[in-house]
């Protein structure tokens, strides 16, 4: 990422607000899609329209991929409708189709309207059609397709004229006269096999392809295992809809993975740091007023036991300890669960296998957790027999309880098709906190009558 000094900036605000623009094209013509996006984040709206209308439409058209979200409907929101469409002109169909799914409806239908390429805009209003979510939502129709009873000089022949509105040239795509994929022919078979008779007989049969209603998260597990760079998607009888590129898979795990976070951090929508403070406010106060509703459930609980803390203050001592061991265990073992969901490890089959797994954890880190407050206890509180054990006993079934709540939550989310992260932030942790006070408070309140039934 290129980073611009004060300097810099403030000579372009100069030559923005003096209108020269021959300087101002200079500024840019050098700079990478990318950067003149990331350039247009010190500027204000009507300093980065200017220099956006300075752009060839080519190059705007990529700075416009290249903007967030948010900045990039600023940017687009005094933009007649014609002028979006020269864009989108410049646009491949995937692209386009993630920009135009930010625009609201009426907005879609203006914008088609004014695009030159019947055929272009038909892709788009076809792949709008999909869910965003899937292969068919993220994948583009610019592609090389060839049949696999051409001879190889037709191949290549046909292979020129397709090429010539392309960018990038990533496989060559074998289908039959049903328009069924039925292999990838090797860039490699062009050199050696030039006077071929058909393709067929030189293309790689069966390549790896996604059926365009599959989910992104398994596309990107397709991806990862087999090494590509691109994959072909199909329809439910095998015919070749479009292909999806690396560039898009990292770009959709990315945000996967930012919304997966925020969630697990107790956010409830996707923001960004510079988003404004009522949608920061929005995304983070549902989890924290959940929150305030279990520190109440809390006190409540606390306060059914007010006699035994009044009775043996030591054991007010041991509640953080309590709350806070279930709370981690928790979420270390939704962590561990949710990770091997997203990463392919793991999978609904295995939800038995995965439990007996993290009971048999949890009991060795209960009973190692206990025996180390056993011996604290029996050191520091040697007069107080039934305060040692509660804490000790108690500690152990918090631990295989938040063990097996944190198994058993996002394994069941991800059966329910609810994204299991949400499992691994403030819902395990309040929780944990409620449990964990009911179990300190029922099993201190046996021990407590069992050694001193005077005292309560």
């Amino acid at each position: 990422m290129k980073e611009y000094t004060p300097e810099f900036i403030e000579q372009l605000q100069d030559i923005i607000k003096e209108d020269r623009r021959e300087e101002a094209v200079n500024s840019l013509r050098d700079l990478h899609p990318a950067d003149i996006a990331e350039l247009f984040k010190d500027l204000d709206v009507e300093e980065s329209e200017y220099l956006y209308r300075l752009l060839d439409e080519e190059k705007a058209a990529d700075v416009l991929m290249e903007l967030d979200e948010d900045d990039r409907r600023k940017l687009l929101s005094d933009m007649p409708a014609e002028e979006i469409a020269k864009q989108i002109d410049h646009l491949d169909t995937d692209d386009a189709v993630d920009l135009i799914q930010t625009l609201d409806e009426d907005e879609r239908d203006e914008i088609l309207s004014h695009i030159d390429d019947v055929e272009q805009a038909g892709d788009i209003i076809d792949l709008l059609k999909y869910d965003e979510d899937t292969a068919g939502g993220l994948m583009g129709t610019e592609m090389i397709v060839v049949n696999e009873n051409w001879s190889m000089p037709e191949t290549i022949k046909q292979m020129r004229m397709q090429a010539e509105d392309m960018d990038e040239i990533y496989y060559v795509y074998v289908v039959d006269n049903d328009s069924k994929l039925k292999g990838v022919l090797p860039l490699k078979e062009l050199i050696t096999h030039p006077s071929v008779s058909k393709i067929k007989h030189v293309m790689e049969t069966d390549p790896v392809s996604v059926r365009a209603e599959t989910p992104i998260d398994e596309v990107a597990l397709d991806f990862e295992k087999y090494d590509l760079v691109a994959m072909p998607v199909v329809d439910s009888i095998g015919r070749l809809l479009g292909r999806i590129t690396v560039d898009d898979v990292m770009d959709q795990v990315r945000e996967s993975s930012e919304r997966d976070y925020q969630l697990a951090s107790g956010i409830s929508s996707d923001v960004d740091a510079d988003d404004s403070i009522f949608a920061q406010v929005k995304a983070r106060i549902p989890w924290l007023l959940i929150g305030i509703a279990s520190g109440i459930l809390s006190s409540l609980i606390l306060g059914n036991f007010e006699v035994q803390l009044h009775a043996v203050t030591a054991l007010a001592l041991f509640i953080p300890i309590i709350g806070g061991t279930g709370g981690n265990v928790g979420v270390q073992s939704s962590a561990i669960v949710v990770q091997g969901l997203a990463n392919g490890s793991l999978e609904i089959k295995q939800f038995a296998s995965q439990l007996g797994k993290e009971v048999l954890i949890g009991l060795l880190n209960a009973s190692i957790i206990a025996a180390v407050i056993l011996v604290y206890n029996l050191i520091m509180l040697p007069e107080n027999l039934a305060v040692t054990l509660s804490v000790a006993v108690s500690l152990f079934a918090v631990v295989m309880f938040a063990s097996i709540l944190g198994t058993v939550i996002p394994l069941t989310l991800e059966k329910l098709k609810i994204n299991p992260a949400l499992a691994t932030g403030p819902f395990i942790q309040i929780s944990n906190d409620i449990v964990g006070l009911i179990i300190y408070v029922n099993i201190a309140t046996a021990f407590l009558r069992f050694f001193s039934p005077g005292l309560i």
